[in-house]
């Protein structure tokens, strides 16, 4: 497009204005150092954003060319035209001249310091685990026979210290915490009750113990989260020691209110977000989902793998337990055996092997608690984190953009009232009721907008914090690998410390070579 300009046809107004603006390094004007000069133009927001579309930039930074372009379409948008290229391919006349105010003021613009968009989240991985670690455990209380509820101790790294939080306090602090942040990423929470059906002891421990590490995960990403970790709805809900905890809660959040109307940016929200900013929400919302999708299968393998040691464990039991059945066996060798049958000795070796299995068993039933623990509960904490990017988008899609447009459409249908009561004259009053409540929409309409961007705002920054979590998945793999590597070495110590414990049974004299089967011996006894 830039091809729609060219050095020559310009005012010289514009090369004094790239002279001010460009970066005697490169020649070029920082893309920063001109949104500065679209904001001092006083134009609407809306024009502005009209007028960025249009111009081209590469690497943060602007050609001449380009920015000759930006200033043509600032004077044609000073004058009232709508900005377009087409308005520019059209235009025969010399381009006007755009008003920018003194020109020592555009040499102020490429002085001022760069300054941070609150837009970006400057955020590390390391940062953002680091800000705390919480624990929760599970302390039961029981009445009669039954367990009735379970209470949990709560201890956050950070502030140091122990608190006790029922069920209920999570789900007030959840629905709460909802209501403050609306446009950012809430966890969900795990249900309250099992499903309905056959309810045993077993299943009822394997529920609760799996709602505790649910509501454990779920804290830790609220701890995590930059703008939740400060805020005083989470210090009291992890630091708080008195009876009335819930009461606490309602007061804190009471106090803080809706993040939109204390937010300081949160009306100027539009101005921050890039032109494009819908089409980076939809490609950004495609990569998460995909990899949402892939890590969920992924967390299933690895709790079949980790229900694989754990059933390896019960079967190398078993598999033990027999042998000192076989091993315990009192029934006499019988007469009729060979004079050099050694079943006697045999049998009494195997008594003692279930000793060696068990110790597998244990080594087993470490390795699948090793892959439940490390393994799969981090994969899981990183699916609830992308569950909830999942559940905030449709907040978005379905609360705030639904909203706004019923509100358009009852919008409509006053305008539709007034006119018809212009048209056929009714009662003064009700005219003016009728004007008071378009007036009262138009600012629920207006309101309504401005919570559209600030909700656009803080999405923009969630996907940025998805991104940054991202490279956990790095640390997933390792903790997989090196659960992999514990395992196998232990458990190859144990067969290691059985070898020579079975060299009784593989002894010259049963006419097999000691101290193990041979490759050559194992075939003669292949069935083939």
């Amino acid at each position: 497009m830039e091809g729609d300009i060219n050095e020559g046809s310009v005012p010289p107004y514009y090369r004094e204005v790239y002279e001010a603006l460009c970066s005697k390094k490169d020649e070029r004007v920082q893309l920063e150092v001109f949104q500065r000069l679209l904001r001092s133009t006083d134009l609407p927001n809306s024009m502005q954003n009209q007028i960025a579309e249009h111009v081209e930039h590469k690497d943060g930074s602007l050609s001449k060319l380009s920015l000759y372009k930006a200033l043509a379409l600032i004077a044609l948008a000073q004058q009232g035209k709508q900005p377009s290229s087409k308005l520019l391919e059209n235009y025969i006349q010399e381009f006007p001249k755009p008003q920018l105010g003194e020109f020592k003021d555009l040499q102020a613009l490429r002085m001022q310091p760069a300054q941070e968009s609150p837009l970006v989240v400057r955020q590390t991985l390391a940062q953002l685990l680091g800000r705390d670690a919480v624990q929760v455990e599970l302390i039961p209380e029981k009445k009669g026979l039954f367990l009735k509820h379970v209470e949990y101790q709560i201890t956050s790294q950070r502030f140091k210290i122990s608190v006790y939080r029922r069920y209920s306090d999570f789900d007030l602090f959840h629905e709460l915490l909802l209501q403050r942040f609306a446009y950012r990423m809430v966890p969900a929470l795990p249900p309250k009750r099992m499903l309905k059906g056959v309810l045993t002891s077993t299943s009822e421990r394997e529920f609760i113990e799996g709602r505790r590490r649910a509501l454990r995960r779920f804290i830790n990403l609220v701890a995590r989260h930059p703008l939740f970790s400060g805020d005083e709805l989470v210090k009291t809900f992890l630091t708080f020691n008195g009876s009335d905890v819930q009461n606490k809660l309602r007061e804190a959040f009471k106090k803080a209110g809706d993040e939109f109307m204390t937010c300081k940016i949160a009306t100027q929200a539009k101005e921050y977000l890039p032109a494009d900013i819908q089409a980076q929400f939809s490609s950004s919302r495609e990569l998460i989902r995909n990899i949402h999708n892939s890590f969920q299968k992924l967390r299933d393998r690895a709790e079949k793998m980790a229900e694989r040691s754990k059933e390896n464990a019960t079967d190398l039991l078993m598999f033990g337990r027999e042998l000192s059945t076989v091993g315990t066996d009192p029934s006499p060798v019988p007469a009729m055996a060979s004079a050099n049958c050694t079943w006697g000795t045999l049998r009494q070796s195997l008594k003692g092997l279930s000793v060696e299995f068990a110790l597998l068993a244990d080594k087993a039933a470490e390795q699948g608690r090793r892959e439940e623990d490390d393994v799969v509960e981090k994969l899981n904490l990183f699916l609830d984190l992308l569950q909830s990017y999942k559940d905030l988008c449709e907040r978005h899609e379905k609360g705030v953009l639904h909203e706004h447009q019923r509100a358009l459409q009852k919008y409509s249908v006053m305008k539709r009232q007034m006119m018809s009561a212009t048209v056929q004259p009714k009662e003064q009053v009700s005219v003016e009721q009728l004007e008071s409540r378009i007036v009262q929409q138009e600012n629920a309409i207006l309101t309504m907008e401005l919570r559209n961007y600030f909700s656009l705002f803080c999405l923009h920054q969630e996907t940025q914090l998805i991104f940054t979590y991202l490279p956990i998945t790095s640390h997933i793999l390792g903790a997989f690998v090196n659960s992999q590597i514990q395992g196998h070495k232990e458990m190859g110590a144990v067969w290691n410390d059985l070898h020579p414990k079975l060299s009784c049974l593989f002894g010259g004299k049963n006419g097999i070579p000691s101290p193990l089967l041979t490759p050559q011996t194992a075939v003669a006894f292949s069935p083939n």
